[in-house]
């Protein structure tokens, strides 16, 4: 949680100073963006919250209960019945007809007052509940940290597209310039027609991989639009003098003990195996008996009529009011003796599912070891590919520059011209990927790590220009 307050701070920082910086936008620009409207961002927000809410439902079973009701009846009797009665001057029974029509109402009032006592259920759910929530806190924060590497990977993904169009614009007009050059040279006799062939085919090559760099950099920015929900201008781009710095610690191990201890998602997955012990806690509570308290008081005020008719003479209406009260406490233990089964197979399905959360926490784990070793060798491995490629793109440029001028004389063949300079495409390209590729290796072995923050992006987005 700490961690994620960092970042809104940050966003929140960096979306202020916004206005006063460059035309071309950067990396923090484009990360405010990306932290204000990515979808992936806002679900797993969405779902830490919801998530949330359930250590508070769970806690309520903790909590007096509190309950009241009010009603209102209506009712119409008729009784009509034929019975003996004497006549006092004869002596003798007769059969009369009697009718007695009555009509009540009440409203019955009752409130309810309930506690529990003692019901381990409650306590395991609530700490349950704590340890779900707990999960999705982390996983927050891994969606915040990957969101930092999605970022910057479209970002600079952008920037690897626009230099390979770059590059193989450069291409197509140097090849343009070689066939003229060989359809000149064909013209005067001083080269067959196979050299224009050779020429004019890697020059329509050129035409057709500028095409598709164009289509790549549109991709490229098509993904990063995807991520911040709108377009953008310019980009800055990574300054030539890159420093190739090692990571720090520069011990591997340091960093695999980093990650073991600050990920989250390998914490989210271990919060979620504490969360399954407690639900063996849960279902073998339907063995124990519950303790519960309660007051219940009532009251139930009611009035009306009634007459009756006898022997052909109505009596009434009579017309009466009462209201009747009571106030019940008690207390309630209720002991489970049999279930047929039912909670026995709870508590072995919670064992299991804890087993499974188990397990899927040890592949987090090797996961994370893995990512952790993996991106420190790519920062290593990294620094020699920057510094060789480098190379490969001035001995490939010396190169061409050398067949060229033989080419001139005579000693080379346009063949060896059209090699070189597609080798030099190839090693301005290898450049260009490993440049952006270092910058994000590192980022990503500190997201392995757990360890990410604004700092870190900022510290990319002084590299920019």
């Amino acid at each position: 949680m700490r961690k994620s307050i960092r970042l809104n701070l940050l966003a929140a920082a960096v979306a202020c100073a916004a206005p006063l910086l460059a035309h071309a936008e950067d990396l923090v620009q484009i990360y405010t963006l990306a932290r204000s409207a990515d979808p992936t961002l806002a679900l797993a927000d969405a779902n830490k919250n919801a998530t949330e809410e359930n250590v508070p439902q769970a806690r309520s079973a903790l909590l007096p209960q509190i309950g009241a009701s009010l009603g209102y009846t209506h009712t119409d009797s008729a009784t009509n019945s034929i019975g003996p009665v004497q006549d006092f001057n004869t002596g003798n029974y007769v059969l009369l007809p009697s009718n007695t029509v009555s009509r009540d109402r009440s409203r019955p009032a009752q409130a309810t007052l309930s506690q529990s006592l003692f019901n381990w259920t409650n306590w395991t759910r609530l700490a349950a509940a704590r340890a779900q929530a707990a999960s999705a806190d982390s996983n927050y924060d891994a969606a915040s940290q990957d969101l930092f590497v999605r970022t910057a990977t479209a970002y600079f993904g952008v920037l690897t597209a626009q230099d390979a169009l770059t590059f193989a614009q450069a291409n197509e007009k140097a090849l343009a310039r070689q066939l003229d050059q060989a359809e000149q040279r064909f013209e005067v006799g001083l080269s067959a027609i196979t050299d224009v062939h050779n020429a004019r085919a890697n020059h329509d090559s050129a035409v057709a991989q500028v095409i598709l760099s164009q289509n790549a950099v549109e991709n490229a920015r098509e993904t990063l639009s995807q991520i911040i929900g709108k377009d953008f201008g310019d980009l800055k781009k990574l300054r030539e003098a890159l420093p190739l710095t090692k990571p720090e610690p520069a011990q591997l191990q340091a960093w695999v003990d980093i990650a073991l201890k600050e990920n989250p998602s390998l914490a989210s997955a271990n919060h979620l195996v504490d969360a399954a012990e407690h639900a063996i806690g849960t279902a073998r509570s339907g063995h124990y008996p519950t303790l519960s308290a309660s007051i219940v008081r009532s009251d139930v005020p009611g009035w009306g009529t009634s007459s009756q008719t006898f022997a052909g003479d109505t009596f009434g209406p009579f017309h009466g009011n009462n209201i009747t009260g009571s106030t019940v406490i008690g207390v309630t233990l209720n002991v489970p003796i049999f279930t047929g089964g039912l909670v026995s197979s709870q508590v072995r399905q919670a064992v299991f599912l804890r087993d499974a959360a188990q397990d899927q926490a040890e592949l987090q784990r090797r996961q994370v070891v893995a990512n952790t070793r993996n991106s420190y060798r790519a920062v290593l491995a990294g620094i020699s590919e920057v510094e060789a490629t480098k190379q490969a793109v001035v001995s490939a440029q010396s190169s061409l520059d050398a067949t060229q001028a033989g080419f001139e004389v005579g000693t080379r063949t346009i063949v060896e011209v059209l090699q070189i300079q597609e080798q030099l495409f190839q090693a301005q390209s290898a450049y260009s990927q490993a440049r952006h590729q270092f910058v994000l290796s590192g980022l990503q072995l500190k997201e392995a790590a757990g360890t990410i923050s604004g700092k870190d992006i900022e510290a990319v987005n002084a590299l920019l220009e």
